[in-house]
């Protein structure tokens, strides 16, 4: 298949083409990136040099003129919307990993990205790409939105406990930690060394654009608060709720989750609670879960690499389902160690 990875010169497009360039049956015609416009890849990325050594990367106005099969988008959100409906027109399959397809409710945008939707009518069609919760529907979507990385995973820890009826949809309590690279590649104060190393903070609180989204997969009124923590990448959430069957014990939570993933090549159940560094450079999500017998609640634990299960890797996993291929085709399914 002939791809286009359009913002491939941000950490997520980045990803995209090293994923891209181990897999038997991608071919990258265009990178594009604004910002790097005219720049080879390789000068950009030399980690991606021996993969793309003469590859420039191209504007994104270039789009409309390569006939491509696929088109994965790796833009802020907002600028999806720009080419989507053409994309869509002209037959080309759009993998979105921007957050302009991810909400079925279109006011919902205006409350939580600060502008309307331009492209409502596509919203019905787009299929959520996160495939343990969504992957009958995924087979031969052509437009498909790659969840957030906090969303993904979230909804991975909790999902199969909303989904057997054990937990209260109201006053869930979600916390993750997350590596700088999901902050983008801009350089900012906040990501400033000095400021960074040796810190942690908290930030979006209240407002983080993901709440809406964990909130619509998982039919729960939750509390988001994430937390940026100096390393590359990682991602690692503690989320709370209260379990509606008094009889749920630690045992029985594991043992849920291990029969919900028990056929799952992308996610690991263990008795341990999950590292940030386990899963990284590899599409895989580690998840437990723990009741306290003291108060009650359900602790479910899960950890990812941001920019892989986070953003490129479960895209291309999508795209894989989406075509009818093996599902774990390109994909690593072993995180680096140490």
């Amino acid at each position: 298949m002939k791809v286009a990875v359009v913002g491939a010169s941000g950490y997520a497009g980045q990803e995209l083409l090293r994923i891209a360039g181990s897999h038997p049956d991608l071919e990258v015609v265009l990178a594009t990136g604004d910002s790097a416009a005219g720049a080879r890849v390789a000068t950009h990325a030399p980690a991606l040099a021996a993969l793309y050594p003469d590859m420039v990367f191209a504007p994104t106005s270039e789009l409309s003129e390569h006939d491509v099969d696929v088109a994965f988008l790796a833009l802020p959100h907002g600028q999806s919307q720009n080419w989507v409906p053409e994309l869509v027109a002209r037959g080309v399959r759009v993998i979105d990993l921007g957050a302009d397809y991810r909400l079925k409710d279109p006011d919902l945008y205006a409350t939580w990205y600060g502008a309307q939707h331009r492209s409502r009518d596509l919203l019905g069609a787009a299929v959520y790409g996160l495939v343990e919760r969504h992957r009958s529907e995924l087979v031969d979507a052509t437009l498909v939105a790659v969840p957030g990385c906090y969303p993904t995973a979230t909804a991975l820890a909790l999902g199969p406990f909303f989904d057997a009826g054990v937990l209260s949809r109201e006053g869930v309590i979600v916390n993750a930690l997350s590596g700088v690279s999901g902050a983008g590649r801009a350089a900012s104060e906040r990501l400033h060394y000095p400021r960074l190393a040796s810190n942690a903070e908290a930030y979006g609180l209240l407002t983080h654009r993901h709440t809406p989204e964990m909130q619509q997969e998982l039919g729960a009124e939750l509390l988001f608060t994430p937390h940026l923590v100096p390393i590359s990448r990682g991602m690692l959430v503690s989320a709370y709720a209260r379990p509606l069957d008094a009889d749920l014990t630690s045992d029985g939570a594991l043992a849920l989750l291990a029969d919900a993933y028990r056929d799952e090549p992308f996610v690991v159940v263990i008795d341990e609670p999950p590292t940030m560094k386990d899963p990284v450079g590899s599409n895989l999500c580690f998840v437990s879960a723990r009741v306290d017998p003291r108060t009650g609640w359900l602790l479910a634990m899960s950890s990812i690499d941001n920019l892989v299960k986070g953003a490129a890797g479960q895209a291309v996993q999508a795209l894989n389902v989406a075509t009818r291929r093996e599902e774990t085709t390109g994909l690593a399914r072993a995180g680096v160690t140490p």
